[in-house]
């Protein structure tokens, strides 16, 4: 009997030493939009220096993130979130849902591309939200490429665009605020209206429209809402794809019509009610870190934010516009605009 305890008792000490020497896993949440992507070895870097499992929730559409975010700020469902931009932070920042952190990396930022100096958001990334084309449609049918937005409304042009809705997606609110800013508020309802009319589609989200509704992915419009970098995007994932030996062209361009495009601006953040709040710093850190910097250009297809961070090659196939300054007033609000479009556009009969 003796013997017995002697030996329950050396096991429960094993036991306890082994608990010590290697603690419960800390857990890290992020929610992101979906199309977020890193390197899944360097996720894994991240958790073996810092002894931790990063758990990530997809939030659907950037748009939709930020209404989950709202409607569980008492219960915060994660630590950090990535994928906010520069449209959405007013609404953010009037819901109060973050809580400052202002990651030293930010000095490599250039101050023209920092989302708030307040540590709110963290910019992690750019890109230009604008229309692409599908060539290959435009040539085979023989249709001219619009010239305007005001073209762009036609029957003509609008049944052969498919767009995002500005109350659910970012580049669909980044578009809005760009006709708002172009036309002004009475005519960009006028624009919107005359080009649903006219047959243009508006879809919740960037995949569906992009991976269901454009002609280079089987749907029926060969006009897109997306990105500027999506021509290159678009070489890079073509069968055969050689750096070293790139093509001509890409199978998609750009259509930067007038007062069509939009500087966004992504970040990172750390919730309010976090309870991992030093390990979200450093995750916030980790976003902005030269490995992670040099990985997002060929996964989301965007411009990393840290200045000097190497392009691929395939790069050249991507174009930066310069669009016309988003008006103060426009940028300050920009809910209240959406909520506009839904009743001057969306339920308009």
């Amino acid at each position: 009997m003796r013997n017995t305890l002697t030996v329950l008792a050396a096991l429960a000490l094993a036991s306890a030493a082994s608990a010590q020497s290697n603690p419960a896993q800390t857990t890290l949440t992020v929610i992101t939009h979906d199309s977020f992507d890193v390197d899944r070895k360097l996720i894994a870097a991240f958790e073996t220096q810092n002894r931790a499992k990063v758990r990530f929730i997809k939030g659907g559409d950037a748009g939709e993130l930020l209404n989950r975010l709202i409607l569980t700020r008492r219960a915060p469902i994660a630590d950090v979130v990535y994928g906010l931009d520069n449209s959405l932070l007013p609404r953010a920042r009037q819901a109060d849902l973050l809580q400052p952190y202002r990651s030293p990396a930010l000095s490599r930022v250039p101050a023209a591309y920092r989302l708030s100096e307040d540590g709110l958001l963290n910019t992690v990334d750019y890109g230009f939200v604008a229309l692409n084309y599908d060539r290959a449609w435009f040539e085979k049918n023989k249709v001219a490429l619009p010239r305007s937005l005001d073209d762009l409304k036609t029957p003509a042009y609008a049944r052969l665009t498919v767009v995002q809705s500005p109350a659910t997606s970012s580049p669909g609110l980044a578009f809005l605020l760009a006709t708002v800013n172009h036309y002004g508020e009475a005519g960009a309802w006028n624009w919107w209206r005359a080009a649903r009319a006219g047959g243009m589609k508006v879809t919740r989200g960037w995949s569906d429209a992009y991976y269901k509704d454009f002609t280079r992915n089987g749907g029926r419009y060969p006009i897109v809402l997306s990105y500027a970098s999506s021509p290159a995007a678009e070489v890079f994932y073509a069968d055969g794809f050689n750096p070293s030996k790139l093509p001509a062209q890409a199978p998609t361009a750009n259509l930067f019509l007038p007062g069509s495009t939009y500087t966004q601006l992504e970040g990172v953040g750390i919730l309010k009610g976090s309870k991992q709040t030093a390990l979200a710093r450093k995750f916030v850190d980790f976003m902005l870190s030269a490995p992670v910097q040099t990985d997002i250009p060929t996964r989301m297809w965007i411009y990393p934010a840290v200045k000097g961070t190497p392009l691929n090659p395939v790069y050249t196939f991507a174009q930066e516009p310069t669009p016309t300054p988003i008006k103060p007033d426009i940028a300050a609000n920009p809910q209240r605009l959406v909520d506009a479009w839904i009743t001057q556009v969306l339920r308009a009969r």
